[in-house]
Formats: C-alpha cells, sequence, structure tokens
C-alpha cells in the first residue's frame, strides 16, 4: 500500500476558517486581512515588546543536506504540532516559499506528510503575493535607474558600468544571469551589460525580512547602494527618490500571513531569503509577532547550520534584539550516508558504514552549537528507509557528545508522533540554561568577522582573497560599510566552499571570489566559490511533473 502524497493529504485535511485559527491567537476578526477564506494578513499592532520578552523563541537548524532538502519546514511544523499536543501555546514562524525551488528540484516549502501547512497549493505558488510586490519593488528602482540614464533634464550623471543593481525574478532562469539591455536604438534606453537575480536573493527581500516596522524598511530601501557617478560619487535609491514608490509597492508584504497546520494550529508565513546566497530566515516582524502571540515559537533558519543558523544568530538576533532559548538540528540518515560518500541513488538505502563516515558533519553543527552557547537536541527526521541499527547509532554517538537525539515521527504521526521532542525542547527552553553569545562582533574588521566565520563555523585553516576581492573589500572600507555583520554566499552542500568536499573537511581554505554589500539590508555579502545568484533548472525540473486537469485539480506538486 503506497503512502498518499502530500497534496492528498492536504486535500483531505479539516481545514478551518482562517477567523477560527485567529481566535486562537486573540486576534479580532475585524483585524484580519482576507485573502480568501483560509489565509490573512495581520496588522503589525499586535507586535507587543514586552509580550515577546516573555515568549519562548525555539530555532531549527540542520546538517549539510542532500540535494533534496532534509525537511527542516517539515519537523518544524510538527514541533508546533507536537507543543500543542503536550499543552502549550505555540505558534511555527517560518519562511513563504519560492517559486524556483517549487519548479526546480526541491518543490515546495509548506512541509510534508502529516506535517504541512495549508492550504498547500496556494502557499507554494503565489500565495498572498508578497514575493510579486518585492519583484515589483525591485524593478521599479531598476526602472527609475535606466530612466534617470536616459534623462539629460535630471541626470545623476550615473556611470551605466558601475551599476550593481541587478532586476530579480522568481524563477530558476540561468539564461537571464548574464544580459544586455537597451538594444534596438536610443528609445529603448541605454545599451549597458545587466543580469537577473531570483527574487528571494533580491536586497528588498533582504530588507523586509530585517526591518522593524514601516519606517524603518522605508528608511533602509533609501540606503540600497546603486553604483557611482562619473566622479566617482556613491549614489543610493534615494537620490532616485525612489525609496516611498518602492515602499508603496510593499504596504502590504510588510504585514505577516497566517494559516494553519493540517491540525488546525496557528502558523505565519512572511518573507524567503534564501540561506546560501541570503540571511536564510523568516522576518523579524513575524517573530516579534509570534512572540507576542504565544508562549512558544518554532522558526528555522534554511539549509545547514553553518549557513542559516550562522546568519540568524549574527545578522537577525543583531538587527532584531532576541535570543533563541532552544537549538534543535536536525539530522536524516539520509544525509549523513550522502555526507559519508553515499552517492545519489545510495543514500536512501541503509548503510551503517556510509552513515559513520558521515557523522562528523553532524558532530561538527553540535559542537558550532556548543560555540554559540546552547546544548542542541538533535531532532532525527524519520525516513522508512531508516535502519533500527543506523537509529541507534546516531542517538548513542550523540550521547557521547553530550546531547540528546530524538526520532521524530512527524511525517506518518503528526504532531503525535513529536511529543517527546516537543518536552525536550521545553526542558531546554526552560531549564539548560542556554546563553547564546554571537562570534563576532559587528566592530570586529570585515576580516576578522569572515575568519571567524570560516574558521569557527566551518573548520577552515585559513581564508584566501582573490584580487578583485581584495580591491572591492577597499571599497567597503572607502564607503563606511564595514560595521555590519557577514552574509557568507556560499555552497550548502559542504561545510567548505566546494560541494564535493563532504562530511567534516580539514586542512581546506576558504576563497573569497568576490564581495557584495547590501547597504540597505546592513550586510556584507562575501562570494565563496561557485555560488550563484540566480539558479538554473534541473535536467529533469520538477515541473515537468505536474498536471492540472479541466476542473483544476493538480498532482504533482509538493
Amino acid at each position: 500500500m503506497s503512502f498518499p502524497t502530500d497534496l492528498e493529504i492536504a486535500e483531505s485535511a479539516n481545514i478551518l476558517p482562517i477567523k477560527k485559527i485567529a481566535e486562537k491567537l486573540g486576534i479580532i476578526e475585524d483585524d484580519l486581512e482576507y485573502y480568501g477564506k483560509y489565509k490573512a494578513k495581520i496588522p503589525l499592532q499586535y507586535i507587543d515588546e514586552e509580550k515577546s520578552k516573555k515568549a519562548k523563541l525555539i530555532l531549527v537548524t540542520a546538517i549539510n543536506p542532500t540535494p533534496a532538502g532534509e525537511g527542516k519546514t517539515t519537523v518544524s511544523v510538527g514541533l508546533n504540532d507536537g507543543l500543542k499536543k503536550i499543552g502549550k501555546k505555540s505558534i511555527a514562524v517560518l519562511r513563504e516559499p519560492s517559486l524556483g525551488p517549487v519548479f526546480g528540484v526541491k518543490g515546495g516549502a509548506a512541509g510534508g506528510g502529516y506535517a504541512q501547512l495549508i492550504p498547500m497549493v496556494d502557499i507554494n505558488l503565489h500565495f498572498t503575493g508578497d514575493f510579486s510586490a518585492i519583484e515589483k519593488a525591485n524593478n521599479l528602482l531598476s526602472a527609475m535607474i535606466d530612466n534617470n540614464l536616459q534623462n539629460k533634464k535630471f541626470s545623476l550623471n550615473i556611470d551605466p558600468r558601475t551599476i550593481v543593481w541587478k532586476r530579480v525574478m522568481d524563477m530558476n532562469d540561468r539564461s537571464l544571469r548574464n544580459i544586455v539591455i537597451g538594444l534596438g536604438g536610443l528609445n529603448n534606453g541605454i545599451t549597458r551589460e545587466e543580469g537577473f537575480n531570483i527574487t528571494p536573493a533580491s536586497e528588498v527581500m533582504a530588507i523586509l525580512c530585517l526591518s522593524k516596522d514601516f519606517e524603518d524598511l522605508k528608511n533602509r530601501l533609501g540606503n540600497i547602494f546603486v553604483g557611482y557617478t562619473f566622479d566617482k560619487k556613491p549614489i543610493f535609491a534615494r537620490d532616485l527618490k525612489a525609496e516611498n514608490a518602492m515602499a508603496i509597492l510593499l504596504k502590504d508584504a510588510i504585514k505577516p500571513n497566517l494559516v494553519q497546520t493540517l491540525e488546525g494550529n496557528p502558523a505565519i508565513l512572511h518573507g524567503g531569503p534564501f540561506a546560501n546566497i541570503a540571511q536564510g530566515t523568516n522576518t523579524i516582524i513575524a517573530t516579534k509577532m509570534g512572540l507576542s502571540l504565544a508562549d512558544y515559537v518554532v522558526t528555522e533558519a534554511g539549509f545547514g547550520a553553518d549557513l542559516g543558523a550562522e546568519k540568524f544568530l549574527h545578522i537577525k538576533c543583531h538587527y532584531g534584539k532576541m535570543k533563541p532559548d532552544a537549538y534543535v538540528i536536525v539530522a536524516t540518515i539520509r544525509a549523513l550516508r550522502y555526507q559519508g560518500g553515499a552517492k545519489k541513488g545510495e543514500y536512501e538505502n541503509p548503510n551503517l558504514p556510509f552513515l559513520k563516515n558521515g557523522f562528523g558533519n553532524l558532530a561538527k553543527h553540535i559542537e558550532n552549537g556548543f560555540k554559540f552557547g546552547f546544548k542542541p537536541i538533535v531532532a532525527i527526521n524519520h525516513f522508512a528507509t531508516d535502519s533500527l541499527e543506523e537509529i541507534n547509532y546516531i542517538i548513542d554517538e550523540c550521547e557521547k557528545l553530550g546531547v540528546k537525539a530524538i526520532l521524530a515521527d512527524e511525517f506518518t504521526k503528526g504532531g503525535a508522533g513529536m511529543t517527546e521532542l516537543a518536552e525536550e525542547v521545553v526542558r531546554c527552553a526552560e531549564f539548560y540554561g542556554n546563553d547564546f553569545k554571537p562570534l563576532y562582533q559587528v566592530e570586529d574588521s570585515v576580516e576578522h568577522k569572515i575568519d571567524t566565520i570560516a574558521k569557527e563555523v566551518y573548520g577552515a585553516e585559513s581564508v584566501v582573497y582573490s584580487q578583485k576581492a581584495k580591491n572591492q573589500l577597499k571599497t567597503i572600507y572607502d564607503l563606511g560599510f564595514d560595521k555590519v555583520p557577514i552574509c557568507m554566499a556560499k555552497t550548502q552542500k559542504s561545510l567548505t566552499d566546494d560541494e564535493t568536499k563532504l562530511g567534516r573537511p580539514t586542512n581546506f581554505k576558504i576563497t573569497v571570489r568576490e564581495f557584495e554589500f547590501a547597504a540597505g539590508a546592513g550586510f556584507i555579502i562575501p562570494i565563496l566559490g561557485d555560488i550563484m545568484r540566480m539558479p538554473g533548472l534541473p535536467n529533469i525540473p520538477a515541473a515537468e511533473g505536474m498536471f492540472i486537469d479541466k476542473d483544476g485539480k493538480i498532482t504533482g506538486l509538493s
């Protein structure tokens, strides 16, 4: 007998009207901004800074994943349901999915099995239009830049060769990475090199996620760096008088979105930056709102802890003035087999030698958790291909490292399969005395901050800078943009900047190929290896397996 698909499970759920979910949080129906019967936006007035300081924040992160991902969202949703099962008032606060992965390799990001967010199809597709608003705000600035290049009367004298701002689109489309625009004559604009990033990599997305309120959003938009004039003067979005129009496009997108789990428990989705090329977590506004409305907030940080969790702790916690009370590392046996050398097609099969070879990856992430001041909890996200021998090996080895590993069975059992993990999370948040401390201070030099991440978090021996990166670093110092956090752009598949080096590599160097900086969002982006800010589709994209019939019934979306 085959297991039902995520979509079949979602469609069979007893979905509640969103006003019923809001009632559980004390939100008045008149305050909801409806997007149909099952999703709504919450006004910012529900953020209560004093209440938010009393609630417990649970950070869910992971080991380095296989290409298909290891289920952080599924575990987060299941943990939220598990906390409810043991009598806690909790809420999951997570990111919105990007259409790139939905139609590419990973599929949607609404959880899976019996630990899903619903309405799943809406969430994975256009949802409430936040990504569209971010895309339009980003591209409005692009249009205003090119319009100014064309404008002789009110020109800012921008040198088109120095423009760093790119257009965005929420789709994996490698052919748009580098393009030429303005072809076809003078009426079509100034001819110049241009390119597209994917929407989750837009600085507008980062700004939305790091803004504390609407005024902060507008100020940050004005601080976006565009390029230089011909006489080397820096130009920002505020010089183009773009920030108000951009903010107008984001007036609804700044409000968090309320949905529910299959078990009728509240969840907030808001923002969606990737963790390998951006900061990888939902908005500060959404997290603060969750902390204002519940006693426990389950949130996640994208990809492995070397990316998502490190950025959550150094970027989001810095600007949001928050700190987690519990730290959960999601591990799957298939990912540990993969980290231990199993190839595609092999890591789905039980294999203790591969698992043992790959365990060092989990051990390093546990070690890093301790460095940040946490006693981590390991959640073994259970798959049908896991052997009892492999499960017991992880539990025993984690115990030797001083942490507890617990089987997470949310996919087939929902919240009922997560009560043990939920109880351990409560003990951790209430009694373990976690005391988060960053590994660097924003006032440190850029080189010191990068060194700290590379050596302490990745385990590198040293950091090497290309000549291009050295020149760009000088520019960062000259502009006074150095006293901000670091947002590393690197592969999610490895602790190194080389996706082929799996497990827990040693004796390696990290190479900073080039720098970008997000003056509006407030962080510096060292780009490592071959990381791209516009992904491409795989040979056989998920889109090929999707179907919609004449009645609008969809299959193949997950």
